[in-house]
């Protein structure tokens, strides 16, 4: 995703502490599932906030207040874009019914907020690839997420708008909007991060998230730190790439550097002749896409079928039991490998619980799903909620690197470690050995698909790397940390009449 700023509005903070028993320099946002229907050094805030999980729509949402007194807004948490902006309640998207839509997960009435300042008048404007927009001012306010706040804060007034929820960008300001709109980086302003390192509520522009599995009720995002019992094994670093056309950091680029099919029945190994593959890590994208011929290689494996009607790649949605998984690695030989099994990628197509199901063709009379890894033709590729789920992913805004390491789902326990300072390594994070030489194209053969019967049955192949760390369920943040609570919705899955409870399939 992409976002915009008020040229020269700077975001000067005055931050609340909102919990002592958070060392200096730490805030922790929380993260709770929401179930579905039928994006200073002085001491430090811990800021909670519930991420929901709606199956249906996609994404993961953090609660915020704006203006002064607060309005309560939920917000999509975004890697793939770079600002604040939040709908007007005026907007005409905002003023239809409930019952046919609406904000339902908030919007800001500036009229009644008293530190409510326009400081770009219809300088903000953004647009997304599926052709929806938001338009209208730059202000600033009171920003408070979890208890934390921040004056002054720059962010979008969407008055012209189709999308009925904001965005909490997280990127590098380079991608703000009105970068984008005024063609000059020197338009950029100090976005969320930076202002939490300029205020000392963490000690580098860094951040870790933890999603959980799709039907976990916990995850989080942390600043500042990372979270060891979080995942399995060791932290690889890779290193994230500048934007081809600009030559600057503007997303968080990385090198997919390999796949592999794994099942009961065998493994093999994917090709594509896009490899090394430049794929952004963006929790603002619910699926995953990847170039034509590896997205038609691992269907094939895995038994998705492409129904144009739908326009995506369709999976009975008894693939979800199955024990074969999908290994995906990064930064060369010797680099951060994540495997992504079945479950995470089989997704229901109704929010109700009444499947669609396939009328002809060899799945004749099953529920059909919606399959997490789709096909596209243009590079950069994505990487969402798909696999992110399956990572714990550490963004180092300073050093331009990432670290992964396979997410321990469902842990019960913290041990969260701060960075040192500003530009300090990501901690317990070693660099992946060979991403230097990872610059040539493989040759495409065609794989054995030996892998393909055993994501048929439900075997008990396992892609998991440990056990579960730690029973306890404390948690204290470290010094130099923000720790942010989240609420899981998912936004974004194939939303169209033909999918509606008790819909059919013909392929």
């Amino acid at each position: 995703m992409k976002s915009t700023l008020a040229t020269g509005a700077l975001l000067a903070a005055a931050v609340k502490s909102a919990s002592a028993d958070i060392p200096d320099g730490v805030v922790q946002f929380d993260v709770a599932r929401r179930q579905p229907h039928p994006r200073l050094l002085r001491r430090a805030s811990t800021t909670q906030t519930d991420i929901t999980n709606d199956l249906t729509q996609g994404g993961y949402f953090i609660k915020c207040e704006i203006g002064t007194p607060a309005q309560s807004l939920t917000l999509q948490l975004d890697t793939g874009s770079s600002d604040i902006w939040v709908p007007a309640s005026d907007a005409s998207v905002c003023e239809t019914s409930k019952s046919n839509g609406g904000c339902t997960l908030g919007s800001f009435a500036s009229d009644s907020s008293s530190t409510f300042e326009v400081v770009g008048k219809d300088e903000f404007s953004i647009s997304y690839v599926d052709g929806s927009h938001s338009d209208g001012d730059y202000f600033t306010d009171v920003f408070s997420i979890g208890g934390s706040s921040v004056t002054n804060m720059t962010m979008g007034l969407g008055s012209d708008t189709d999308i009925p929820y904001g965005l909490v960008g997280v990127g590098y300001k380079t991608d703000e909007a009105i970068v984008s709109d005024k063609q000059s980086l020197s338009a950029a302003y100090d976005n969320l991060p930076i202002v939490m390192l300029n205020e000392g509520l963490i000690k580098t522009n860094a951040y870790s998230l933890w999603l959980n599995d799709l039907d976990a009720s916990t995850g989080s995002l942390l600043f500042g730190g990372i979270d060891t019992d979080k995942y399995h094994g060791d932290l690889t670093r890779i290193s994230i790439y500048k934007d081809s056309s600009t030559g600057v950091f503007t997303s968080f680029i990385v090198a997919l550097t390999s796949v592999q099919a794994v099942s009961s029945s065998g493994a093999d190994t994917l090709t594509s002749t896009g490899f090394p593959v430049a794929a952004v890590l963006d929790s603002g994208t619910t699926l995953s896409y990847l170039p034509q011929d590896l997205a038609q290689e691992i269907w094939t494996e895995v038994g998705a079928v492409y129904n144009s009607e739908a326009g995506a790649a369709l999976i009975p949605c008894s693939r979800a039991s199955s024990g074969g998984y999908l290994s995906f690695g990064f930064g060369g030989p010797g680099g951060a490998l994540i495997n992504v099994t079945m479950d995470e990628l089989v997704l229901d197509l109704t929010s109700t619980g009444n499947a669609p199901t396939f009328t002809s063709g060899r799945y004749a009379g099953q529920d059909a799903c919606e399959f997490g890894i789709q096909n596209a033709t243009t590079d950069p590729y994505l990487l969402g909620d798909t696999f992110l789920r399956s990572a714990y992913v550490v963004y180092d805004l300073v050093n331009n690197q990432i670290a992964l390491a396979p997410t321990d789902f469902n842990a019960t326990s913290s041990n969260i470690v701060a960075f040192a300072s500003s530009g300090a390594a990501i901690p317990s994070a070693t660099v992946a050995p060979s991403q230097a030489a990872v610059t040539a194209t493989s040759a495409f053969t065609t794989p054995a698909y030996a892998a393909a019967t055993g994501f048929s049955s439900s075997s008990s192949t396992s892609s998991s790397s440990g056990s579960s760390s730690g029973s306890s369920s404390g948690s204290k943040s470290a010094a130099g940390m923000v720790s942010v609570p989240m609420d899981m919705i998912h936004v974004g899955l194939v939303s169209m009449a033909m999918f509606a409870a008790g819909g059919m399939l013909v392929l």
